[in-house]
């Protein structure tokens, strides 16, 4: 059995080509359907986010070439693409490669922002949506689980998500660390724009509990509010909601400081001395960096912000060095327990046989017993498959030992010796056998 995994991503593809290739949520279920056939590929999943369409599919070894011709044919078809358009961004994986770039990627050591938490999920949608197909199976599922466990990994022994390195995380770590919690904190976005937005929608999944929002063009204002469950305000007048902001991020296109000093000390007033911080993302800065020499009030522009990130990713790096021994590692494991998985189907054959002609040579001296009561001939087969089962135990243990370290020839030998069916065995009673080992 072998893996293949073939996609862009955005190191590989523009966004231009990635968004033709891109699967909806609803169309991947029957786009899987009509991708697995069961025969020539046997299981599959699709991971299609913004940054990258993957398709991941297991097949026969000896049908490998075959497999990845039908997905290239399904990319093209299935979302009405000449190969050209896209062939020259596409990589391949094959078995470990395969398994070590999933195993990056549920880690988040392949992401753009190296250490970013939301791929995980996406991988675990895409799974969901694979067993919803019913283009799931035995492979596939240990794969994708093995995954989780690789990702938890990474994220329970390394530091790679514990420093913020982007400005909209760095609004929940600064935040945290003035106030503790940020459970029933308020924002106020002075400024629409996509960084303010993406920091608030951080800062609400953290605990913020309130969201004010104020822009020159009041539509803008209320759309946005609206998103959040928040409250749009006057641009004229947001400085008399200043003392209700635990948080200010403005971000706004003006020339000039919006909040001045005198707005901020009125606002301390009446918020008792309580903290506030407040972030400048803009440029030319809109917040008067005097704010910061208030007493309880912190004032971080966009160089404070990028100093910060700069190092924070420098430290991420370090850490995702300590990710790929784990991943590499766990690659190794995996591949062992594939193997196992790919032998047991002919070890269950072989132990089945091996029962097989055990009863044919009881039943050719079954008259040699005499009379035996219904309880009598049970024991007698029963005390019969022990036998066979204590003499092919080693043998059986030993052939999986040995076929997990490294595929060798003596299965085949085994099977041509027995006359083996080349059939699918049922996997759980090799498993069975495992449990009494």
């Amino acid at each position: 059995m072998s893996i293949v995994l073939i996609g862009v991503n955005h190191k590989t593809a523009p966004v231009e080509v990635r968004e033709l290739l891109a699967f909806s949520d609803s169309a991947c279920a029957d786009s899987l359907r009509s991708l697995i056939d069961g025969e020539l590929l046997r299981e599959g999943l699709i991971v299609s986010t913004c940054n990258r369409v993957e398709i991941v599919t297991s097949t026969a070894n000896d049908r490998l070439n075959q497999g990845v011709e039908r997905i290239t044919d399904f990319l093209s078809s299935s979302r009405n693409l000449p190969r050209e358009a896209f062939s020259s961004h596409v990589y391949q994986h094959v078995d470990d490669q395969a398994i070590r770039h999933l195993f990056r990627v549920a880690s988040s050591l392949d992401s753009m922002v190296v250490g970013e938490p939301q791929v995980l999920g996406q991988v675990r949608r895409a799974y969901s949506q694979a067993v919803e197909a019913g283009t799931a199976g035995r492979v596939l599922n240990r794969l994708i689980h093995h995954a989780f466990h690789v990702a938890k990994r990474v994220r329970a022994e390394t530091g790679i998500a514990a420093s913020a390195v982007s400005i909209s995380y760095m609004a929940v770590e600064l935040g945290k660390k003035i106030f503790g919690s940020l459970r029933g904190r308020s924002v106020l976005l002075i400024g629409a724009g996509e960084m303010a937005e993406l920091s608030a929608r951080h800062l609400l999944s953290a605990g913020v509990s309130q969201v004010l929002v104020t822009n020159r063009t009041e539509s803008a204002a209320a759309k946005l509010a609206n998103e959040f469950g928040g409250k749009a305000v006057s641009f004229n007048s947001f400085a008399d909601h200043l003392a209700e902001a635990d948080i200010v991020i403005c971000s706004t296109g003006a020339d000039e400081y919006v909040v001045t000093a005198e707005m901020a000390h009125a606002a301390l007033g009446r918020r008792r001395n309580r903290p506030a911080f407040f972030i400048d993302i803009s440029v030319p800065r809109n917040i008067d960096p005097a704010i910061g020499s208030l007493s309880n009030l912190f004032v971080f522009d966009i160089d404070d912000l990028e100093s910060v990130i700069s190092s924070n990713i420098r430290e991420r790096e370090h850490e995702a060095q300590r990710a790929e021994l784990i991943v590499d590692s766990e690659v190794m494991q995996f591949q062992q327990a594939l193997r196992v998985l790919d032998i047991g189907p002919t070890l269950g054959a072989l132990r089945n046989k091996l029962q097989d002609i055990a009863r044919t040579e009881l039943d050719k001296q079954r008259s040699r017993l005499g009379p035996l009561s219904a309880d009598q001939e049970k024991a007698v087969e029963s005390l019969l498959m022990a036998t066979v089962k204590k003499i092919s135990h080693p043998v059986l243990n030993h052939l999986r030992r040995a076929y997990s370290v490294s595929e060798n020839e003596d299965i085949q030998a085994w099977r041509e010796s027995f006359g083996l069916e080349d059939e699918s065995v049922n996997v759980d009673d090799e498993q069975n056998e495992r449990s009494d080992d």
